[in-house]
This record gives structure tokens, sequence and C-alpha cells, in this order.
């Protein structure tokens, strides 16, 4: 008698219009977040890299709808193809801002670019109203990034920064917050 077995990730349906769909929607809400910030450039660029066949094939080919398709694609080798090269092209990931420190000899968090942290927030909300759907609260990108443990992982100013916009936005909602960041941006100063 046969056992049915799961397929592995070279059988499973590769998904490239649903895939292409949900980027999209996620492109154009980080674009609005972008824009509303005064960063309309950043917005227009947002991860365009999701587009080239290093990124776009292994994610329609692990995508499911319901969770990451780097996730997946990590349960099956080990690690993400598609993150690695999208983490080393989008500035406005934390991971791509580390670098060797001479004092500890080890890879450290480096401190982001005002821009590149607002377009980390714009990215962080538009992916919560993208995933989380009608769920979605002003709370929701506050909940994710405190769950876990990127706070961690990135320069303590650089985490200090983003922590207290989204704690903004959870509190006081996208207006006063998007106006918080144009008027620090205009400022033209460091964090």
């Amino acid at each position: 008698m046969e056992t049915e077995q799961k397929p592995s990730a070279e059988k499973k349906k590769s998904h490239p219009l649903k895939h292409l769909r949900v980027v999209t929607k996620h492109r154009n809400a980080v674009f609005v977040h972008c824009v509303r910030a005064g960063i309309p450039l950043r917005g227009l660029f947002h991860d365009l890299s999701k587009f080239s066949l290093q990124e776009f094939i292994p994610s329609a080919k692990h995508f499911d709808g319901h969770r990451s398709p780097n996730e997946l694609e990590r349960a099956d080798y080990g690690f993400s193809f598609a993150w690695m090269h999208h983490k080393g092209r989008n500035r406005h990931h934390f991971e791509y801002w580390t670098d060797y420190n001479p004092v500890t000899k080890a890879m450290s968090p480096v401190k982001m670019p005002l821009v590149f942290v607002i377009e980390m927030f714009c990215d962080r909300v538009g992916a919560c109203k993208t995933y989380k759907g009608k769920e979605y609260t002003d709370a929701s990108a506050y909940e994710y990034f405190a769950r876990g443990k990127a706070k961690d992982r990135m320069h303590p100013e650089t985490a200090k920064l983003l922590e207290k916009l989204l704690v903004m936005l959870r509190d006081e909602g996208e207006k006063k917050t998007f106006r918080y960041i144009r008027r620090e941006l205009k400022k033209q100063k460091d964090y």
C-alpha cells in the first residue's frame, strides 16, 4: 500500500499572479505612506528588487497566501535566497545596515540614516495593512515590532526612533504621526 507524501517545494504549485498581486498591493500602500511622510521618491522605488528574477521566482514558488514566502523558502533550504538578495539591495531594512566593527571584531548594527528609518516605518505600516486587511489597527505595526526580536538587532538609536514612531502611530494615529515625520525631515537633522 502506498502512503501519501506531502509535496516538496519543488512539487508545489507556483503562484506568480497571486504573489504579484500581494507585492503590488504592498508597494502601493508603502508609496502612499512615503508620500504622506514627504519622501515620495523612496516610495516610488520601494522594493523594486522584488520584481527581479532572483526574488520573484523563489517567492512565487513559495507563496501560500498566509505566510511570508521567505519563511517557507527557509523551511525548504535553511535560508532564503530571495531574502538574501532583498536585504542587500534595500536600505530601508535594518539588516542592510551592518558592518564589521574593528573594536569588537564582529558584525554590528550601524545607525540608519533618517530617510531610511522613515521608509522602514512606512514599509512596516504598509505590510501590516496588506497582510492584516480588515483586522488592521494603528497598533498593528507596533504589536508586530514588540513581538519580534528586530529591536535587539538594530542600532539602539535606530530602534529607539522606529519604536517612537510606532508608538505615536498606535497612540495618536496616522495624521499626527505623518505630520511629525514631515516636520522632522524638514529640519534636516540627525536623530
